[in-house]
């Protein structure tokens, strides 16, 4: 049987801002198996975000295997963020970078 998963000290924080800047947020800590955090929509785009508490040491900060491991196959948009205001920064670049694609 598995543990309940873990929510870092900053997750509320992270979803706060998140909202507050007009993206869809929703938790998706409990999925297990390295799946991120968050699944949040901003601006037609879908972004996977592992939130990780940057007032950890590095160590304390590091992706468990099963997340290296997803992340690593993972064919979208999926970031790891350490604070709201890196996730803004973050959300904000992955979906300007998705724009810049082009149209197949």
């Amino acid at each position: 049987m598995r543990r309940a998963a873990k929510v870092d000290r900053n997750q509320a924080e992270i979803v706060e801002a998140l909202r507050n800047a007009g993206a869809s947020v929703y938790c998706t800590h409990a999925v297990g198996q390295g799946f991120p955090d968050l699944c949040v929509g901003y601006y037609g785009h879908t972004v996977l975000v592992e939130c990780k508490d940057g007032t950890k040491p590095p160590s304390a900060c590091k992706l468990t295997p099963a997340q290296e491991s997803f992340f690593e196959s993972f064919d979208g948009n999926a970031i790891v963020v350490f604070s709201p205001e890196d996730a803004l920064d973050k959300l904000e670049k992955a979906v300007f970078a998705w724009n810049q694609k082009p149209t197949l």
